[in-house]
C-alpha cells in the first residue's frame, strides 16, 4: 500500500516538474516591455499566466512559504496538510471510501479546504498569508504583464483562446450561408 503511494506521488511530482517552463526563458530581460494598451496588457497576463502557469504557481508557493519562515508550528501544519491534499486529493485514481461509503470529490475537497482555512485561524499566520498571496499575485501579475508574448510558441491547446486554427484544407474557411 505505502510503495503503491509512494510512486503516486513521485508520478505526480514527476508531472509537475515537467510542466515548468525554463527558468531562463520565463526570466529573459530581453523579453520585457511596456505594453502599448490595455488590451495588450490584458492579452500578455492570459497568454503568460497560460504558458508560465506552473512556474508562477512556484512563485506563488515560494513566496508563501517565506512568509511562513518565522512561524516554524505553522510550516510543520502546513507541511500535514500539503501531504493530505496530496494524498487524500491529487493522488488518487480512485474514489475515497471511508467507513464502507464512497466520498466524492468535491466532499473530499471542501473537508480540506475547511481543515486548511481552520489552520490558517488556529495557527494565527491567517493574515500573513493572506498578505503573502497578495504580494505573490502582484509580483506575478505585473510579470505576465510586462513580459512580451512575442517569442512564446503555445499549442493551441494551450492559447487561453482556444483553437485558433483549424485543420481544413480550404483557405477560405468553411463558412455556410444563412
Amino acid at each position: 500500500m505505502s510503495t503503491g503511494l509512494v510512486s503516486q506521488v513521485k508520478e505526480v511530482s514527476q508531472s509537475a516538474i515537467a510542466t515548468l517552463r525554463p527558468w531562463g526563458e520565463l526570466l529573459e530581460p530581453t523579453a520585457l516591455s511596456l505594453p502599448s494598451n490595455l488590451s495588450e496588457a490584458t492579452t500578455r497576463l492570459a497568454q503568460n499566466l497560460t504558458h508560465f502557469r506552473s512556474n508562477y504557481t512556484l512563485v506563488l508557493l515560494i513566496v508563501l512559504f517565506l512568509s511562513l519562515l518565522y512561524h516554524p508550528v505553522s510550516i510543520i501544519v502546513f507541511l500535514i496538510i500539503f501531504a493530505a491534499w496530496l494524498v487524500l486529493y491529487f493522488s488518487r485514481d480512485q474514489p475515497l471510501e471511508v467507513f464502507g461509503f464512497t466520498v466524492g470529490d468535491r466532499v473530499v475537497m471542501v473537508v480540506l479546504g475547511v481543515v486548511t482555512v481552520l489552520a490558517l485561524v488556529l495557527t494565527h499566520v491567517w493574515l500573513n498569508v493572506v498578505v503573502s498571496v497578495v504580494i505573490g499575485v502582484a509580483l506575478v501579475s505585473l510579470h505576465a504583464v510586462f513580459r512580451g508574448t512575442e517569442d512564446l510558441v503555445m499549442d493551441d491547446q494551450e492559447s487561453p483562446y482556444g483553437a485558433l486554427l483549424s485543420d481544413d484544407q480550404d483557405p477560405s474557411g468553411n463558412y455556410t450561408i444563412m
